[in-house]
C-alpha cells in the first residue's frame, strides 16, 4: 500500500490509464484480425478498407500515448506489405 498522498495518486492514475490502455490495445487487435480476415479471404478492396482502419487506430494510440511511434511505424508498414502481394 502506498505510504504518501502523492503515491497513493499515482496509483489511482495508474490504474485508471492501465483500462484505457488495455482498451486500446484490444481495439488494435481487433483492427489487424479484421484486416488479416480480409486477406486470407482475398478481397483485396475489404482488405485496403480494413487496413486503413487499422493505420487509423495505430496512429490515435500513438496519439494518445498507449505504444511508440516505432512499434506503430513498424505494424502499419509490415500490414501494408502483406496488401501489396495480394494480386
Amino acid at each position: 500500500m502506498p505510504n504518501t498522498k502523492s503515491a497513493e495518486r499515482r496509483m489511482r492514475n495508474s490504474a485508471r490509464k492501465q483500462l484505457r490502455n488495455r482498451s486500446v490495445k484490444s481495439r488494435l487487435k481487433t483492427f489487424e484480425k479484421r484486416y488479416a480476415a480480409a486477406l486470407k479471404v482475398g478481397k483485396k478492396e475489404e482488405a485496403g478498407t480494413a487496413l486503413r482502419e487499422a493505420i487509423s487506430a495505430f496512429d490515435k494510440a500513438v496519439k494518445g500515448g498507449v505504444i511508440t511511434r516505432g512499434a506503430a511505424n513498424r505494424k502499419k508498414s509490415r500490414l501494408s506489405l502483406r496488401l501489396a502481394t495480394i494480386k
